[in-house]
């Protein structure tokens, strides 16, 4: 199996310069390739010095952020004739036992699409993105809760797509790259639910483990505890989301869903984070993105 790691970065050297390190020094990557999103910090006159014929590195013409790299570099490295591509961005750090793990599970249980639990820096204890367990609605923070939750040592149908997971040249060629126009945020779990929708085998390996820093307000709860929102301070973040999160539902869930998202953010910025000019620039973007527009983000880049 030739399986290749795929690195989407951005203004961020010193993260990636202990990255490419880590995944040199894990025995079975056969290349290790760098999409640069027109970074301006010296990323690729760094990686232009990194002496070794693994680590290759294409510098695009503009930022495209993630969505944009990831479409890049897993068409790369299915045109470089990878039989199972490992996505990460630049700011996580691999276990070094996580892509052994990821891979017997693979081999072993036929898995299309599988990753590790993304455990937060700051306290490995903690996930640092909390996930829905299948079967029910319950959310779970703590990696305890994960470890009872699982069912011989997979978590099944649940990844956190783009933070160390494996993905097979055949789920690719059945249901082609990320969504490029999305930029950032939303574009990972419009492919996992592409994924699921083509019946792809998918899951956690538990005990695989990949770290990366925990950030924004992540599934801040609201409404007294009985849901959570995804806020982020970042108005650019915050337009992404909005927009493309309202594309993802409609398309894979229903209206429905989409009200119910609407409800939540109007709720949210009224009640529970009052920032009341949140709300029509959450409608500016949802509507742009219904009618096929994906540029308005770039307002916000800086």
């Amino acid at each position: 199996m030739r399986v290749q790691a795929v690195v989407v970065t951005y203004n961020r050297l010193a993260m990636l310069q202990r990255l490419v390190p880590r995944l040199q020094e894990i025995a079975g990557l056969e290349r290790i390739l760098v999409v640069d999103n027109a970074s301006t910090d010296g990323t690729g006159e760094w990686l232009a010095a990194v002496a070794d014929p693994r680590v290759r590195h294409e510098t695009l013409a503009t930022n495209t952020g993630g969505a944009g790299g990831f479409h890049h570099g897993l068409g790369w490295a299915v045109r470089e004739g990878a039989d199972l591509v490992w996505l990460m961005d630049d700011d996580g750090l691999p276990a070094p036992d996580c892509l052994d793990l990821l891979l017997q599970r693979q081999q072993r249980d036929g898995l299309e699409f599988c990753g590790p639990a993304v455990l937060a820096e700051q306290d490995p204890a903690r996930l640092c993105f909390p996930i829905r367990l299948p079967g029910g609605t319950r959310v779970v923070h703590e990696m305890a809760a994960v470890e009872a939750a699982a069912q011989d040592g997979l978590i099944d149908d649940v990844v956190i797509p783009f933070n160390g997971v494996l993905v097979t040249r055949g789920l690719v060629e059945r249901i082609g790259l990320p969504r490029e126009e999305f930029f950032i945020w939303g574009d990972d779990v419009e492919y996992l639910w592409r994924a699921q929708r083509a019946g792809a085998r998918i899951a956690t390996v538990v005990d695989a483990h990949f770290l990366h820093p925990a950030t924004d307000d992540l599934g801040t709860p609201m409404m007294r505890g009985r849901t959570t929102y995804n806020h982020t301070p970042s108005d650019l973040k915050h337009y992404c989301m909005a927009r493309n999160n309202t594309l993802n539902l409609r398309d894979y869930r229903g209206w429905p869903f989409v009200l119910l998202f609407w409800l939540k953010t109007v709720w949210f910025y009224l009640f529970t984070r009052p920032q009341p000019a949140r709300i029509p620039l959450s409608a500016r973007a949802a509507a742009a993105g219904l009618r096929g527009d994906f540029a308005g983000h770039r307002r916000y880049l800086r």
